[in-house]
């Protein structure tokens, strides 16, 4: 896969099959659309190619609403690589892309990509004011030398799958939801820093997770989660929350590892979310919480040694 981060740098020699988006989350949506994007250009003789952008327009374009992000770009990059697509532009989305006029945008991608079709969804809509809608962009085709399909959405349960869908299933802690529509667990992954160590003396020592701010955080609560440390798979619980059995803090991403006993500070961990087990809640006697932790490990266990091997961090 060619990887672009400036279309003034590109200069492909093949004809191309484009689609441009967010692909935050890279979910069963994207992965639909990318799947018939790529048959087609190979149907054709072309590449597929699609062009994204980092940071979201959304958080530039509507900075007063904090927007959580689905994926990393890194994740992001590597999601789309799995899909066996051709070409990714990773584009920057600044003050001079959103003024530029959807035209001149346009024009880049028809000379420096060699677009000969464009595909895009039914409420797509780019440059400057969002003045290049699916009317617009047909007409500038006719002009240009290349077709617009418009692609309708994926339908899950009778609603389009989208990542706005999905964040909003998070914020309910409704991840077994939200798993349906990314076609894998939704996840975090940062580095594991030092905490208060309480958990330790609780007898469960936790593995504090540093989790960049603009992450889409599930609900508040305990789950039950897979963890991956390099290329080793583990069960484990997860606390998500404020720690009010002791004092309220800062929101933290705590996860008790089973069956493990190293020291990983510093290790990059990546935490699947596979099922919320309950509300964070406050014990006032610690051996009630102890009793508490040992339930939800057992409940944990049980769902985790259920759970199907094919949903994974893969994709698949």
């Amino acid at each position: 896969m060619l990887l672009i981060d400036d279309l003034e740098q590109a200069n492909l020699s093949q004809d191309t099959v484009v689609t441009i988006g967010a692909f935050d989350g890279v979910h069963i949506g994207h992965q639909f659309l990318i799947k018939n994007l790529i048959e087609r250009a190979r149907e054709t003789g072309r590449l597929a190619a699609l062009v994204t952008f980092h940071p979201h327009p959304a958080a530039l374009l509507n900075p007063t609403v904090p927007l959580r992000y689905l994926t990393t770009q890194g994740e992001k990059v590597a999601l789309l690589e799995r899909l066996a697509l051709d070409v990714v532009a990773i584009l920057p989305f600044d003050q001079k892309m959103a003024q530029m006029p959807a035209e001149e945008f346009v024009r880049m991608l028809v000379n420096r990509l060699n677009m000969r079709e464009l595909w895009i969804g039914q409420d797509f809509a780019l440059g400057r004011g969002r003045e290049g809608d699916a009317a617009a962009l047909t007409e500038m085709g006719q002009r240009l030398g290349f077709t617009t399909r418009v692609v309708l959405p994926l339908l899950l349960d009778g609603e389009p799958v989208s990542s706005t869908r999905i964040r909003a299933l998070l914020r309910r802690g409704k991840v077994r939801e939200a798993t349906k529509l990314l076609g894998r667990y939704p996840s975090l992954v940062g580095e594991v820093v030092a905490g208060a160590h309480r958990g330790r003396l609780l007898g469960y020592p936790t593995a504090n997770l540093e989790v960049r701010e603009e992450r889409a955080v599930p609900r508040d609560g305990v789950y039950a989660v897979f963890v991956l440390l390099g290329n080793e798979r583990h069960f484990g619980v997860s606390n998500i929350g404020v720690r009010p059995s002791f004092d309220n803090g800062a929101r933290t991403v705590e996860t008790y590892i089973l069956d493990f006993d190293q020291d990983i500070y510093d290790y990059d961990l990546l935490v699947e979310f596979v099922e919320r087990l309950r509300s964070e809640r406050r014990f006032v006697d610690v051996e009630d919480l102890k009793a508490q932790i040992h339930s939800d490990v057992e409940k944990a266990r049980r769902i985790l040694e259920a759970e199907p091997v094919a949903v994974g961090s893969d994709g698949s």
